[in-house]
C-alpha cells in the first residue's frame, strides 16, 4: 500500500512539473513578456515624446509619468494577484524535485521486499534517474540547466561522504588491517593504472581496435580515474549481509583510500599531459609530488581535527555549538587541502578519525548523536543525489562508442582487478609476520568482484578539458559502460556470490562481550611485554607506546577530563544489560505496559546481574570484610594468651586436648568443603 501511495505521489510530482515546464515553453515566460513589452513602450514613448523609461532588474519598467497612448498606466506596473516566473527558479526546483523523488524512490524500494532482495538500492536510483533525465529531455524542460558539474560533486556532495565514512572506520579492525588496506589502496591503484594503461595502448598500436586518437599520457590520465573505487554501492550490500570485520574494513578501507590516490594520480598525469616532453627530473618530481599530496593532506586534516578537539573542551556550557565545531572543522580541512592542492579526501579522512579519538571524547552524548546522525543523514542524501544525477547525465547526444575501446578497457578492468588483488593477498599472507588471521581465497574473491566504479570516476572524466582531449565524449562513454557494468552485473550479484560461497559473516550474536573487551586490553598488553622481552618490535609493542605517549601529552592537553578511563563501551553495555534485567525481574513480579530496551544482548541469568545494582554493596562488603578479619584476629590473640604456660612451668592438659579436639573438627569441615568444590 505504501509503495504504491509513494509511486503515486512521484508520477503526480512529474506530471505536475512537465505540465509547468510545457506552460513556460508556450509563452508565459514572465522575461520574455517583459521584454516584449518594453519594446513596445519604448516605440510609443518615441512617438509621443514621454519622459524616459528603464527597465528593472525584474523585467518591469520604471517611469515617473509613463502612460499609454489612452492615458493608462503600463501593464508591468499593475499589481498582480499571482504570476509565473519560472525561469527564476528553475534550477532549484528542479533539484528539489530530484531529491523528493529520490525520498519517495527510496521509500518505495526498502518496502518492496522483492526488488531490495535482488538489486542493490544504487541501481534503482541510477534507473530512476535516467527516466527522470529522459522527461526532462523530451520536454525540453532541462535546457541550459547543468545538473551535475564537476565542482558541485567535489566541493558539496562528496565531502559528507567521506567525513561519515572516516568517523566509522575508527574500529580495531580498521587499525589491525591498516598495513594490508594501504598495500591495495596505494601499490594497487598504482598498478592497475599503469597496467591498464599500458595493455590499452598497445592494442591500439596492434590494431586490436579502432584509433581511439589518444597517446599514451592521454590514456594513462584516462585508466587514473577509471580504477577508482566506489565506496558506496558493495558496502551497503556488506553492512544488509553482514559480512566479518576483516573483509568490510578490507573493502571499505581500500575503497575509500583509494579515491584520494585516484584524484592524485589523475593530477599528476594532467601535469604531464600539459608538457611537451616529460624528463627524468620532472619523472622524478611526481613521485615526490604524489607524497607530498598525500602527506600534506593527512597532516592537515590531523592539525585541524586536534583544534576541533582543544576547543570542543571549552564548551560544556554551549552544548549547541559542538556539531558545529566538529563538522566546521572538518569540511574546512577538505577546502584547506584542495586549497593547496593537497588530497581533500584523506584530509578529511585524518581529520574526522582525530576527532572521533579526541573531541568526541569532550562533547555530551547528545551531541554525538547530533553529529553522527546528521552525518548519516547528509551522506545518504548525497549518495541518492549522486546516483540520480548520474542516471540524469546518461540522457545526452553527446555520447561517442568506440567498440573496441569500450570492450577492452571493460575487460582489462575486471582482469588486472582479481590478478592484482590476487597477487596482494598472497604477499601479505606470506610477509606478514604478525598476521594471524590470512586472508582466504573466498575473501580474495570478494575483494576482487567488490571493485565497482562510481561517481568519482564519472566526476573526473567530466572534469577534461575538451581542448586537451578531443575524444573527451569517448571517455566519458566508456566511463559510463564500466560503472553501470560493475554497478548493475557485479553489485547485483555480489549478495548471490556472498551466500552462494559462504562467506564468513560477522556474529551479531556474541556472548560475553566485557569479557572479551577486557580479555582483550589484557591480552594486548601481554603481548606487548613479551614483544619487548624478545626483542622484536610488533604491532603490540608500538600500539602499547602510543597508547603511552598518548596518555601523557595528548589526553591532558586535547581532553577535557583526561584522567578518565577509556571504558565508555563498557558503561553503555553494562547499563544496557542493567536495565535489560530491571524490567526482566519487574515483570516477573507483575508489572504491565513496561518499555522494552532495544539491546542485542542475550538473556542472562539475573542473579549473575543484579548483584551489584545496589550503589552501596561494594562498600557494605568491604565493611563486612574488615569486621571479620579484626574478630578472627582477637580470636588468634586470645588463643594465643589461653595457650601459654602457666607461670609455674605446666600446661593445662584438659585445655589443650580440648583445643585439639575443636582444631581435627575444623579441618574435617574444611576438607569436606574442598572435596565438594572439587
Amino acid at each position: 500500500m505504501l509503495v504504491s501511495t509513494g509511486i503515486h505521489v512521484a508520477f503526480v510530482v512529474l506530471l505536475c512539473f512537465v505540465a509547468i515546464a510545457t506552460s513556460s515553453s508556450i509563452g508565459n515566460d514572465p522575461v520574455t513578456n517583459s521584454k516584449t513589452l518594453h519594446s513596445n513602450t519604448t516605440t510609443s514613448s518615441h512617438s509621443n515624446k514621454t519622459e524616459d523609461k528603464h527597465l528593472s532588474p525584474d523585467g518591469g519598467i520604471h517611469g515617473d509619468e509613463g502612460h499609454d497612448d489612452d492615458g493608462g498606466h503600463h501593464a508591468s506596473n499593475r499589481i498582480h494577484v499571482a504570476e509565473l516566473n519560472y525561469d527564476h527558479v528553475k534550477g532549484p526546483m528542479i533539484v528539489v524535485l530530484v531529491i523528493i523523488f529520490a525520498g519517495l524512490s527510496k521509500i518505495g524500494f526498502h518496502h518492496a521486499d522483492f526488488l531490495s532482495s535482488k538489486v542493490p538500492e544504487s541501481c534503482v536510483l541510477i534507473l530512476l534517474g535516467i527516466l527522470f533525465g529522459a522527461i526532462l529531455y523530451v520536454t525540453g524542460a532541462a535546457e541550459n540547466v547543468d545538473f551535475f558539474t564537476p565542482d558541485t560533486f567535489f566541493i558539496y556532495l562528496l565531502p559528507p561522504i567521506i567525513l561519515e565514512a572516516a568517523f566509522s572506520l575508527h574500529d580495531r579492525a580498521f587499525s589491525d588491517n591498516l598495513g594490508s588496506i594501504i598495500m591495495f589502496s596505494v601499490v594497487g591503484t598504482i598498478i592497475a593504472c599503469f597496467a591498464i594503461g599500458l595493455s590499452l595502448y598497445g592494442l591500439s598500436l596492434a590494431g586490436a581496435m579502432s584509433d581511439p586518437e589518444a597517446n599514451l599520457v592521454q590514456i594513462l590520465v584516462f585508466t587514473a580515474l577509471i580504477v577508482a573505487v566506489d565506496p558506496v554501492a558493495v558496502l551497503a550490500i556488506f553492512q544488509e549481509v553482514g559480512v566479518n570485520q576483516m573483509l568490510y574494513f578490507m573493502v571499505f578501507g581500500e575503497s575509500l583510500l583509494n579515491d584520494g590516490v585516484t584524484v592524485v594520480l589523475y593530477n599528476v598525469m594532467q601535469t604531464y599531459n600539459r608538457m611537451d616532453t616529460i624528463e627524468a627530473d620532472q619523472i622524478v618530481l611526481g613521485i615526490v609530488k604524489f607524497f607530498v599530496v598525500v602527506f600534506g593532506g593527512l597532516a592537515i586534516g590531523i592539525i585541524l581535527g586536534i583544534l576541533s578537539a582543544f576547543i570542543t573542551k571549552y564548551t560544556n556550557l554551549v552544548k549547541v555549538a559542538e556539531p558545529i565545531i566538529i563538522f566546521a572543522f572538518a569540511y574546512e580541512s577538505y577546502i584547506l587541502a584542495e586549497m593547496f592542492h593537497f588530497s581533500g579526501i584523506v584530509s578529511i579522512i585524518g581529520c574526522g578519525l582525530t576527532q572521533v579519538q579526541y573531541a568526541f571524547k569532550n562533547i555530551t552524548n547528545k551531541s554525538k548523536l547530533a553529529v553522527k546522525f546528521f552525518a548519516k543523514v547528509i551522506s545518504n542524501t548525497s549518495e541518492i543525489i549522486i546516483f540520480l544525477f548520474l542516471g540524469l547525465k546518461t540522457v545526452t547526444t553527446h555520447h561517442v562508442w568506440n567498440t573496441g575501446f569500450v570492450l577492452w578497457t571493460l575487460l582489462l578492468c575486471v582482469v588486472y582487478r582479481f590478478i592484482i588483488t590476487f597477487g596482494i593477498s598472497w604477499s601479505i599472507n606470506r610477509c606478514d609476520r604478525h598476521r594471524v588471521r590470512k586472508i582466504k581465497l573466498d575473501e580474495m574473491f570478494m575483494i576482487s568482484y567488490g571493485g565497482l566504479r562510481g561517481a568519482v570516476c564519472f566526476s573526473l572524466v567530466a572534469l577534461l578539458s575538451e581542448k586537451e582531449f578531443p575524444m573527451k565524449n569517448m571517455f566519458i562513454t566508456t566511463t559510463l559502460v564500466i560503472i553501470f557494468f560493475t554497478v548493475f552485473i557485479q553489485g547485483g550479484t555480489i549478495k548471490w556470490l556472498v551466500k552462494k560461497m559462504r562467506i564468513s559473516l560477522n556474529d551479531s550474536t556474541k556472548d560475553m562481550i566485557m569479557y572479551q573487551e577486557l580479555n582483550q586490553h589484557i591480552t594486548d598488553h601481554l603481548m606487548a611485554g613479551i614483544e619487548e622481552v624478545v626483542g622484536t618490535s610488533g604491532k603490540h609493542y608500538l600500539r602499547e607506546k602510543f597508547d603511552n605517549l598518548d596518555n601523557k601529552f595528548f589526553r591532558p592537553l586535547l581532553l577535557r577530563d583526561a584522567n578518565e578511563c577509556d571504558v565508555e563501551e563498557l558503561n553503555k553495555y553494562y547499563e544496557k544489560l542493567m536495565m535489560k534485567e530491571h524490567y526482566k525481574n519487574l515483570r516477573i513480579c507483575g508489572a504491565q505496559n513496561l518499555p522494552r530496551v532495544a539491546s542485542s544482548i542475550r538473556a542472562v541469568d539475573s542473579s549473575a546481574c543484579l548483584r551489584g545494582m545496589d550503589n552501596g554493596f561494594e562498600q557494605k562488603q568491604l565493611e563486612k570484610e574488615e569486621e571479620r578479619v579484626d574478630r578472627r584476629r582477637r580470636l588468634i590473640s586470645q588463643r594465643s594468651l589461653d595457650n601459654a604456660p602457666r607461670s609455674d612451668g605446666e600446661y593445662d592438659v584438659q585445655k589443650m586436648l580440648r583445643d585439639a579436639l575443636a582444631t581435627s573438627r575444623n579441618h574435617e569441615n574444611v576438607s569436606i568443603v574442598f572435596c565438594m568444590l572439587l
